[in-house]
């Protein structure tokens, strides 16, 4: 009987990886779907759960290989949205309001300094707190621009969040490219590597962004001001520009980010249009949370939970701090400061590429990393939405949510 079904596959079935990937996405969609409507919360809590629930810590269909292998669509994910996060950062803005300059870094240097402090005072060696306090320094962007888009918020409270955004996350990134070299050196590398390396990585990634801004604008003054071919062309580049920063091994994120910020501040004939990724940015904005989700670890939470109650607690007061003091002088309305420090909680997806970048670099240093970092992130991942959700309607500036 067996030679005669030979034919038939084993049984239980070998699932491939595409049959695990299309489970994950249809996974969060459908948790993202029944979260929304039943209990009123942000999509992306539903997505991270779902996560969670197909991770290692539930059904394990996700394990580390997987993950591995998937690290490519988190690249695209986070690349998609560091560009269109950095092509809200407008120079133009900042040069009229000094005061929203200097809100916006002060914001991520209160964030820094105050995680820094507190970690120091738990006894944590300085380079480390150092990292981490840098890592923290950023906003989730990918939280904030969904949160954003789901609720169709616009105003004051928004535009600054994802201004200030952008901005932290420079600013997280920067400083933990020139904290390498004293990691470099607490692992013994040579002086020279300990120099180049992060001078490597930080002006590598300015430069192909600012190469990569310069082809897209010649293409699109070429192919005129066509919505199709230019949504095609600047998902082309932003693929582009993550294959190649992945092949040159400088930070994709930068990458993107330089990229978005001279393509909004270098476009002088307006050449490229306003577009948005619509469906296919959706489906990455599920993919990344959702593998996010699955690679949380909770077991760092049960081993450092004071720790990162003290880092979250930190974190926020330092950003609050900042935009208490400068908020006014930039015109910020009464009121808004408090909303606009809750609305920049969030803290996931970005975070956990930086951890995993330093670990690829150093591991022993990684894993200590990861272990203050990832139990803050494992409580932001799911705190963090609510938090700007709650600020961007309370600010009276969400819309009607987008149709399911």
């Amino acid at each position: 009987m067996q030679d005669l079904l030979w034919f038939l596959p084993a049984w239980p079935p070998a699932f491939g990886e595409p049959a695990v990937f299309g489970a994950l996405l249809l996974a969060g969609l459908l948790g993202g779907e029944i979260v929304n409507r039943l209990l009123a919360l942000p999509r992306i809590t539903g997505y991270v759960l779902a996560g969670i629930a197909c991770g290692p810590m539930a059904l394990g269909w996700v394990q580390g290989p997987l993950l591995n292998e998937a690290r490519v669509f988190v690249d695209l994910a986070l690349g998609l949205i560091m560009f269109e996060l950095g092509a809200r950062l407008d120079f133009a803005w900042l040069a009229r309001n000094r005061w929203l300059s200097v809100a916006a870094v002060g914001e991520s240097l209160g964030a820094f300094f105050a995680i820094y402090l507190a970690l120091l005072y738990a006894g944590f060696a300085p380079l480390l707190a150092g990292c981490a306090a840098a890592v923290g320094t950023a906003t989730s962007p990918a939280v904030v621009m969904l949160v954003t888009q789901e609720l169709r918020a616009s105003g004051q409270i928004t535009e600054r969040m994802l201004l200030f955004t952008a901005v932290n996350c420079a600013v997280a990134f920067v400083v933990l490219t020139l904290l390498l070299p004293l990691v470099h050196l607490e692992y013994k590398a040579d002086w020279r590597s300990a120099l180049l390396h992060p001078l490597y990585v930080l002006f590598g990634a300015a430069l192909l962004g600012f190469a990569a801004c310069q082809l897209m604008l010649w293409l699109a003054k070429w192919l005129g001001k066509r919505e199709d071919r230019q949504f095609v062309l600047q998902v082309g580049m932003i693929v582009l520009v993550v294959g190649l920063a992945r092949a040159a091994d400088v930070t994709v994120g930068v990458s993107l980010l330089a990229f978005g910020v001279f393509a909004r501040n270098r476009d002088f004939s307006h050449a490229l249009l306003p577009l948005r990724f619509g469906y296919a940015g959706q489906l990455l904005f599920v993919v990344l949370f959702v593998l996010t989700g699955a690679s949380l670890d909770f077991g760092f939470l049960a081993q450092a939970a004071g720790v990162a109650a003290a880092f979250i607690v930190a974190r926020f007061l330092g950003k609050a701090a900042a935009i208490l003091a400068f908020g006014r002088l930039s015109g910020l309305r009464a009121g808004g400061a408090g909303l606009l420090s809750v609305s920049m909680l969030p803290m996931s997806g970005l975070a956990v590429v930086m951890v995993w970048d330093t670990a690829a670099l150093f591991p022993a240093f990684g894993t200590e990393l990861a272990a203050v970092v990832l139990s803050a992130v494992a409580i932001l991942e799911l705190v963090g939405p609510l938090a700007t959700q709650f600020a961007l309607r309370r600010a009276g500036e969400a819309g009607v949510e987008a149709p399911a």
